[in-house]
């Protein structure tokens, strides 16, 4: 497993187009994969879980993710969450 704390850059956040398109990437990988912010911990191919952590602009979260493809998802997330793709 790797981990890895991250500032979102992002400006919209993780709400909407830009959390549905992250749940979508995260959905390429195999490995599983979590995004945490403060004591909330949610499986980053969940809309529903990633939307309700309520990540905005300059939030600290921590991406994690374990198995086969692990490095591909944390480098292709990482981007998502320090810019907006929509």
């Amino acid at each position: 497993m790797i981990s890895k704390e991250i500032v979102v850059r992002c400006e919209s956040g993780l709400h909407k187009e830009q959390a549905a398109f992250f749940v979508q990437k995260a959905y390429e990988f195999e490995c599983g994969v979590w995004l945490e912010s403060g004591s909330r911990r949610m499986n980053a191919k969940s809309l529903l879980g990633i939307m309700s952590l309520g990540v905005v602009t300059g939030d600290v979260v921590t991406l994690s993710a374990d198995g086969k493809d692990q490095e591909a998802a944390m480098e292709a997330l990482e981007v998502l969450l320090l810019r907006d793709v929509y």
